[in-house]
Parts: C-alpha cells; structure tokens; sequence
C-alpha cells in the first residue's frame, strides 16, 4: 500500500508514571497512522521499554533509528502520552539529523483519574520538552489544544496539517525550477533573485526561447511523438477553434520543454509567455503550461519564477493543481470580492468548460491569429486558498503571504481563464499587498490549506510571511 507521509515518532515517557498510558497511546497512534496511511519510524517494545524514550541510552537508540532513515522521514511526531523526559526528546532529534519538522503533542488528564495509576502531567511536559526544543535550536510546531487525545478528531485535523507542512518544506527545500526565455522588458514586477532562492535550496535553471523554437523546428510533423502530443492536446481541451498548424506549433513545443525539463529533473517552470512567442512561433503555449500544472508540474507566466514558487507551495500544501492568477479587477462596489484572471493557462482543476482559444488583449497587438492557444473558461464556487513568493532583494529576504477565501458564482462576463473570488478583508489585504510591494502576480489552488503553507514558510523556511485571516485558534507564527 502506498504511504502518504513517513513520520518519525518519538514517544516520550518517565519511569514513576504507569505503563499503560505508553501502551494505549501506542495503540491509538498505530490505528490513526493506518487510517492516514502514515508510516511510523519509531523504536519497538524490543528496543526500548515499552518502545518509548526516557533515558540517554533510548534517545541514542532512537537518534540512530532517525538518522539511518532520515532521507525518507517527512517529519517528527513527539508523542507525550505523560510528563516525557525532556532531554530524551530533544536528544534524539539532535541525535537524527534529519532537519525536518517536529509535531508536539500531548495527552489529556481527566478529572477523575489524578491518582497514581492513570495520572499523566502532560500538560506540563510539553512545555518543559518545548523549552528543551528551543534550547537545542530545533523548530516545531504545536497543535492547535495545548493537550488533545489521540482520538480527537481536532489531534487528526493537527497531524494532516502537520504532514502538508512538512511536504511544503521538503519539497522546496530542494526543488529545480526551470526559467524558460527572458523576462518580458515590460514586466519588472517579476524580477528575482536567483542567489536568496539558492540560498533556500531553490535552484533556477534557464533556456532561452531560441534553443526552443530550433528544437522544435527540427522535429517532423509526421514523427511519432507529435502526433501522439498533437492527440493528448485535442483530448485535454475542446480544440474545436485551434487551427490544425497552431496545435502542432504547440505540440513541438511541449516535446522540446519536456525533453530539457527531464534532463535536467525540473519540477516547475516560468515561461516567457509574450511577445516571443506570438511573434517568432505564431501562438500561445498557454494549453501546454496548463497540462504541465495538472500534472503537477507547475507553470507560470512571464518567466515569473518567485511565482512558481508559490504555485508550488500551495500545490504541495493542497495535494491539487495551482495556477497563477492576476488580481486583476474589483467585482463592481463591493469591496470584498474581486476577479482572478489571466490569458489564460489555469490546469484544467479550476475549468470544467475548458476550450482552446485566442488571447484577445495581447491580439490587438501581436494579431488575433498568432494567439491561438490561450484557454477560456470560468471556475466554479469553491473554497480557494491564494499566496505569493516574492524575493526582497534590498533586504536579502524571501516574503511571503497566504490566505483564503471562496471561489463565488456571481456573474462574469469576459474572457481567459477566471473567476470571481470573495476574501474577508479584501480591503486590507490589497493595502498590505501594496504597501510591502508585492507582486500583482499570486498563486492559487482549490481548497482551504493556507496554514500548512503558512507553517512551512515561516517557522521552518525562516521567510517572512503574512498569514491573512489567520484562524484564533493556530498557534502563532515566528
């Protein structure tokens, strides 16, 4: 059975309080790790007393546990069924190297049970085995209780959020972006720093368009591998419009990127989507950034690489396709809605009634007849969640935000790929967007999982990140 995440467990414990709580809470753990699918990295009633860590000599039997696996473990669970010991804790993780996030969690006393024989002092604990964390320099995160059971569906709620972070932070810890052409002249908006993603185990990759367009230009219109690229485009999209010579245009292009992307292990890409394209290749690769990002290979527009960043962040956090959008206009007088939009290259996730179109502003330009390719459709009601990547040069930072809000069905009647979006303090948000510089570029993805995003930025990533609407109840940021 394929696993969803691979947790290293540490299951603190303190000799003068009873055994039972240990077996229990290793029962309960065992049945919610097989419900999420979660495999446990953690030492055996053999190789421990009751499998849990106390003394030195458990927390050095543990730390080798952790460290012979820590390229497959995503993140640590500290368990504190009672008290726990401290040092044991923090020593372990020291001891396993594995530089990922840490879950704390603790079990609750009941009022009726303070007598030796079921008497936990978790409460305490964990506070004592935080300040041992912090000591050590290891960052965690906290469920949303200061004590919850295991069985609670608010402890469930915590450990898949818990994972979600975890997958943000491996997976951008160290990820190969590929920047795909120059950054339009016009667009200073979406200039990086290729040394602080770096610095962030980002590595960006580039090709200049003109390596693309002479690949492609060598590849036959009757090789094998474009008529089958050709058939994947026309199954993806209503292509009813497209004229046979643009779909083929953009079916060579597909190869060509593909081919750099898999020789170089590229997993997200930014693209110079205009005015090149249009005027020396003759169409809009909008369909095929699409394809990539329901596929989960995210693309972004106009070689905005601090944006596909973000599009992958929130990709890993929501287990979904991203896109990137503009927030491009309000939605009439009211103040806490306004319109997603771009050409447009959403992943076919956000566009039921998906078809391949023109681009009708960067028409009145380039020519109608050389933007085939960009797609039109509208996302239906939903809960969405949204974010930026940006890199703060002057400073020598990386920043961020994330939030959520709601897809709506009012009316719209446009073109591209769009939507009408509701965020509570809308207002607000747009006021810090500007005042922090921020790009008009964001990412988006269905659903609500802007704190996973949130947590994974801030306390494990060390960026700055604004966390908008944050709910009362998550413990706070750095």
């Amino acid at each position: 059975m394929a696993m969803w995440a691979t947790l290293g467990v540490i299951v603190g414990n303190r000799d003068f309080f009873p055994d039972v709580l240990i077996t229990e809470a290793r029962n309960e753990l065992t049945k919610l790790f097989a419900d999420l699918k979660i495999e446990p990295v953690w030492l055996s009633p053999e190789e421990s007393k009751l499998g849990a860590v106390e003394t030195w000599a458990d927390a050095q039997k543990c730390g080798e546990l952790l460290r012979r696996n820590r390229e497959r473990i995503d993140g640590i669970l500290v368990c504190l069924p009672n008290f726990g010991d401290e040092k044991g804790v923090a020593d372990s993780i020291r001891l396993g190297d594995a530089h990922v996030p840490v879950l704390v969690q603790a079990c609750p006393d009941d009022l009726d049970q303070f007598g030796l024989d079921r008497r936990r002092d978790a409460f305490c604990g964990k506070i004592s085995v935080c300040n041992n964390l912090r000591q050590y320099r290891i960052p965690y995160s906290l469920t949303r209780d200061h004590t919850v059971r295991i069985s609670d569906a608010r402890f469930r709620e915590d450990l898949i959020g818990f994972v979600k972070t975890c997958k943000v932070v491996h997976g951008l810890s160290r990820v190969r972006l590929g920047a795909v052409g120059a950054r339009p002249n016009a667009f200073n908006t979406t200039r990086f720093s290729e040394k602080l993603l770096e610095a962030a185990g980002i590595t960006v990759n580039t090709i200049d368009l003109s390596e693309i367009f002479g690949n492609a230009a060598k590849i036959a219109n009757d090789d094998r591998r474009v008529q089958e690229r050709v058939e994947r485009i026309r199954a993806y999209a209503d292509a009813s419009m497209a004229p046979d010579d643009a779909i083929l245009r953009m079916a060579k292009f597909a190869l060509v990127v593909d081919d750099w992307m898999q020789s170089l292990s590229i997993t997200a890409t930014a693209l110079q989507c205009w005015s090149s394209l249009q005027k020396n290749f003759g169409v809009n690769v909008c369909t095929i950034m699409s394809m990539m990002s329901q596929q989960m290979l995210p693309s972004a527009c106009e070689v905005d690489i601090a944006g596909v960043v973000g599009m992958y962040a929130l990709q890993l956090s929501s287990g979904s396709p991203a896109a990137l959008v503009d927030w491009n206009n309000n939605y009439g007088g009211d103040a806490e809605k306004c319109v997603f939009f771009h050409c447009g290259n959403w992943a076919k996730d956000f566009l039921p009634d998906i078809r391949i179109a023109t681009a009708p502003i960067l028409g009145t330009t380039l020519g109608e007849e050389n933007t085939f390719g960009a797609l039109d459709g509208r996302t239906l009601a939903g809960p969405v969640t949204f974010g930026r990547v940006s890199t703060d040069d002057l400073n020598g930072r990386i920043t961020a935000y994330v939030g959520q809000g709601e897809f709506t069905d009012d009316e719209l009647k446009t073109f591209g790929t769009r939507a009408v979006v509701k965020v509570p303090g809308l207002p607000a948000l747009m006021h810090r967007i500007c005042q922090n510089g921020f790009e008009h570029h964001a990412a988006m993805t269905r659903g609500h999982s802007a704190a996973a995003a949130a947590e994974a930025m801030s306390r494990y990533l060390g960026w700055e990140t604004y966390h908008h609407n944050r709910p009362l109840d998550l413990p706070p940021l750095p």
